[in-house]
């Protein structure tokens, strides 16, 4: 990049002059161990002090990326491919997915982690603030409906969507779960288990970003197979009952359910039966062992990390599978 450069109001010149020149090593124009221009020369080509450039060289030293030696002046040291991974909230298969991630990446990487907790404001601030500062945007949008016009402005070859994938998603590739058909289907192959009891309940939080478009494919299910249901949208349930089904998302309404069964001399898989969305190792371990509906987030990350190693376009919904385990 070179010539006059408009400096915004949104940060000093000295962090956007930083900003600038590491774009500029990270896409190459300066190699690993090859000199800088000198800070006369950016002075004169920004059309900025010479005190601003010699404070954006020092802010690029103090995080690694450049260094200095009389004689030789200001050289690249670090050319490491910074990739964003922008994940919407912590959870245990969420670690799995990065751990799996990054396992399978070289050292030439640097993976940046950051949760917007389903917030847009916190989701548009990280976007705003990252464009042009990595080399790959690997993102799970803020909703399963709503694409963020933020990442039309990212060249499609460098963004990966994940998880949440229900809109136009054009030339941009994406590695997505389907909440309502897979769901549908999911409970298909329970059908036989969830037909035992008298009742099934979809425990679905008012304030769940899970998608709300799965409540009518759990209702469709129902009908399908004439099985009396109940969604119960409050945080937790008052009291387990006997005989009937549960379905969940959240984990610890999990742990909420066991406890409250166990003070009830309820047991799971007998008196009544639990399935949770998204597999964790601990629902192998939890009580009798717990049923679940989900996605590999393994393969995921390992898919996802493929995108960066090897390039080219991926367009993909995971399947989504049953764990069968007693709690059925």
């Amino acid at each position: 990049m070179s010539g006059i450069v408009n400096f915004g109001h949104q940060s000093t010149k000295v962090k956007q002059l930083s900003d600038i020149i590491s774009h500029d090593i990270m896409l190459g124009k300066y190699e690993t161990d090859s000199s800088l221009p000198s800070i006369n020369c950016l002075s004169k080509t920004y059309k900025v002090s010479r005190d601003t450039v010699f404070k954006a060289f020092s802010d690029l030293r103090e995080k690694g990326i450049i260094d200095s030696t009389p004689g030789k002046g200001y050289y690249v040291i670090n050319r490491k491919k910074n990739i964003l991974l922008l994940l919407d909230e912590y959870s245990a298969f969420k670690n799995t997915l990065y751990n799996s991630f990054v396992k399978n990446l070289s050292q030439s990487y640097r993976v940046d982690l950051w949760f917007h907790q389903y917030n847009e404001r916190i989701f548009n601030t990280i976007m705003k603030d990252s464009i042009g500062k990595y080399n790959y945007y690997v993102v799970m949008n803020f909703d399963n409906e709503k694409f963020s016009p933020l990442l039309n402005k990212i060249t499609p070859s460098r963004l990966l969507l994940l998880d949440f994938g229900k809109f136009e998603k054009g030339s941009y590739s994406y590695i997505c779960q389907d909440f309502d058909k897979a769901f549908y289907d999911a409970l298909v192959q329970l059908s036989d288990m969830i037909c035992k009891y008298r009742k099934i309940v979809f425990l679905f939080p008012e304030n769940s970003m899970h998608p709300k478009s799965s409540i009518a494919c759990f209702n469709m299910f129902c009908n399908d197979y004439d099985i009396v249901s109940e969604v119960v949208n409050g945080e937790e349930i008052e009291a387990v009952e006997k005989d009937v089904v549960y379905v969940v998302i959240k984990q610890t309404d999990v742990v909420d359910i066991i406890k409250k069964s166990r003070l009830e001399g309820l047991a799971c898989g007998k008196d009544f039966g639990l399935i949770a969305y998204n597999e964790t190792p601990a629902y192998e371990v939890i009580d009798v062992g717990i049923t679940s509906l989900s996605i590999d987030w393994k393969a995921m990350g390992v898919k996802a990390a493929r995108f960066i190693t090897e390039g080219g376009s991926i367009k993909e919904y995971l399947s989504t599978d049953v764990h069968i385990r007693k709690s059925v």
